[in-house]
């Protein structure tokens, strides 16, 4: 039986659904491990926090309030994977460069977060 990892998805803010285009990436926010090196061999490793983050393109739309999305905090953002997984960041802030292109109404978006959660739907 094949099993369905990607493609289509779904992503709200604060109960309000983007016109997702394309890919976004994310990050749990997980520590991040990195070797201690030493004269000829790993003496073990260290950890350091990472945001977790959420980030990709949507459209314009001609109701859409884009510095209301841009000034966003303490949000709620929620992203609809197609393998079945709700990825979800609580108190999340608006935290990309808000870059607008007119030839397709792309606006790219990105959210950052003190952690994420992953959920099965």
């Amino acid at each position: 039986m094949a099993e369905r990892v990607g493609g289509i998805i779904r992503i709200t803010v604060d109960g309000q659904e983007l016109r997702a285009k394309g890919e976004f990436d994310y990050n749990l926010g997980n520590n991040k491990r990195e070797a201690v090196l030493g004269a000829g061999y790993a003496h073990g490793y260290k950890e350091t926090p990472q945001v977790a983050f959420i980030e990709g393109a949507i459209t314009d739309s001609f109701n859409m309030d884009l510095s209301a999305l841009m000034n966003a905090t303490d949000s709620t953002v929620i992203l609809d994977a197609a393998n079945g997984k709700s990825i979800v960041f609580r108190n999340a802030y608006f935290a990309g460069e808000g870059g607008i292109n007119t030839g397709e109404g792309e606006v790219k978006i990105r959210f950052e977060s003190p952690y994420a959660a992953e959920e099965l739907r």
